[in-house]
């Protein structure tokens, strides 16, 4: 049954229509206790949601809506390798690669810890002797630059972790991530590197991606235009795949690829192989406690009722406000600038996941899914799009992130921005007092309020925090999927535009005759023509 039938979900909008003219300041005074009550930690991370529109019959109403539509039942089934991606026939067991190495999760009858457990011991040691310089390249230099070429979930995870932790990044390297087909990614990623001292990480699960596979070909062009033998190759590159054949066609020694597995989705592949690079920064200790971190909320996630649950709380808030009062858009607003790649990760998890209008038995949904998810850190933010927020139109929840202790001696600065967090959160929550001066500018001049915000605190950013931060917004994601009976782990909306690349690639390389629309046909005729009126290309790297 879908969940805009149930009894919880009616009551859900009884009780929104209740509220209606019920503002966030009316309830902190009814209940001036009401953000300590409000607010949830769990090992060295903090929730307080006390700036929501929500009283505690809300809460009632929406864990009573989880408990409807069997979201316990669903995280056993996830955690146990249940096949939740239906429409692929998979389990979804990226909580099986963080769980300790004595655990059982058994996918088809097979124990899958002791695979994750071995090529998590093989990144290591690789790890170790890139780290060490007892790896190094084809003419006898250690390795001083790492570039990971991926897309999608193969570049976001391991680019947003390594921006987080380069606080505890190894300073003897370097480390550069490469995703995108537009040939200056490559090029600015490429340049002031030597050859002789870089690596690459090749990430690709079926080695046969577009846009990877373009990208590491250009750079083994450039390795070998200075290097010279093929054979370098093999000293230069190394893959996260899981299709030997290809890795070795490529030239890179299949001893040096890392494996993944398919019950692995792309947008949760940062703790497989695909966090290779990410292990060779922060070493393999590093990688352990990022690891760890995400298990611990994975406990809590499983084990802590609902109503006390900090990622089922974020999803059933979400619901709450994207259901039920209609919020298109979620802004997540990290005052960390070592933060600043998590809102993109943000959006490829949560809208790829749950950007869906069919649900799990194929059929229709009946109620609004994914919001489009933004955001920049603070207090950058504040300086551009805080506007909108506090005084326009556009209905947006955010989610407020900061970190206690910072890794600088700045404590002006830190206090600073700690204050403007602070104060941001106030400010949408409760408006301002009624402006004074000239009447024409009052109104220009008045805050509102009354508009929703969580804050979530972190008491440091380490590997084992960015893990749990991580997996919070994982099982965030989850929860809400599951409400909305979607399938939170294909990706089906991404493949016609590969398609459609592919074939009108052939078309402007063979010069064939595009047939496609009046709109295409012109767009693909322009492009022919620059094309082939243009300069020479710049050599990569330049």
């Amino acid at each position: 049954m879908s969940a805009v039938f149930s009894p919880a979900w009616r009551q859900l909008e009884s009780h929104r229509n209740d509220l209606i003219g019920t503002r966030i300041s009316d309830l902190f005074e009814v209940h001036p206790n009401r953000g300590p009550e409000m607010t949830i930690e769990y090992d060295g991370v903090v929730l307080d949601y006390s700036k929501n529109l929500v009283t505690a019959a809300t809460i009632d109403s929406l864990v009573r809506l989880a408990e409807e539509r069997q979201l316990a039942a669903g995280i056993e089934a996830m955690f146990g390798g249940a096949n939740l991606n239906l429409t692929e026939g998979r389990a979804v067991l990226h909580t099986a690669l963080r769980a300790p190495a004595h655990a059982v999760v058994e996918v088809d009858g097979h124990n899958v810890i002791p695979d994750i457990q071995r090529v998590l011991e093989r990144m290591e040691q690789f790890a170790a002797a890139v780290r060490s310089g007892r790896w190094h390249g084809a003419t006898g230099k250690r390795i001083r630059a790492v570039v990971n070429i991926g897309i999608g979930g193969s570049d976001l995870g391991p680019a947003m972790a390594y921006q987080a932790l380069r606080e505890h990044a190894s300073d003897a390297l370097e480390v550069r991530y490469v995703s995108n087909i537009d040939g200056h990614d490559l090029a600015r990623a490429l340049h002031g590197l030597d050859p002789a001292t870089t690596l690459f990480v090749v990430s690709s699960k079926t080695f046969t991606t577009v846009e990877t596979l373009t990208n590491a070909r250009a750079a083994r062009e450039w390795l070998l235009a200075a290097v010279g033998d093929p054979a370098a190759v093999a000293r230069h590159f190394v893959a996260v795949s899981a299709n030997a054949r290809e890795v070795a066609a490529f030239g890179i020694d299949p001893g040096n690829m890392f494996e993944f597995w398919d019950w692995v989705g792309g947008r949760y592949s940062l703790w497989s192989a695909i966090g290779l690079s990410v292990m060779i920064a922060i070493g393999p200790e590093g990688f352990r406690q990022l690891l760890a971190g995400a298990h611990s909320m994975d406990r809590h996630f499983r084990t802590a009722p609902l109503a006390g649950n900090i990622p089922v709380l974020l999803g059933l808030l979400g619901v709450w406000y994207r259901n039920f009062w209609d919020a298109q858009t979620q802004a997540v607003l990290p005052y960390d600038q070592r933060l600043s790649r998590l809102p993109a990760y943000l959006q490829q998890l949560d809208m790829e996941s749950n950007g869906k209008s069919i649900d799990r038995d194929g059929r229709a949904v009946a109620m609004g899914t994914a919001p489009i998810v933004w955001g920049e850190p603070g207090t950058n933010g504040q300086h551009a799009f805080f506007q909108l927020l506090h005084q326009g139109t556009v209905f947006v929840p955010c989610d407020f992130i900061g970190v206690l202790k910072p890794d600088h001696g700045l404590a002006e600065h830190h206090d600073l921005l700690m204050a403007n967090l602070f104060a941001q959160t106030e400010a949408l929550a409760f408006g301002g007092p009624e402006p004074d001066g000239p009447s024409e500018l009052r109104a220009h001049r008045r805050f509102p309020g009354d508009r929703p915000s969580n804050t979530i605190l972190l008491a440091s950013l380490t590997p084992y925090l960015l893990g749990q931060v991580i997996a919070l917004y994982e099982h965030k994601v989850f929860t809400q999927g599951w409400i909305w009976g979607v399938n939170s782990f294909d990706q089906w909306g991404v493949e016609l535009g590969k398609v459609l690349a592919t074939r009108i690639f052939e078309e402007i390389v063979a010069e064939d005759e595009s047939k496609h629309d009046s709109s295409t046909n012109a767009l693909i005729g322009r492009y022919r023509l620059a094309r082939n009126t243009g300069g020479r290309h710049r050599k990569v790297g330049n």
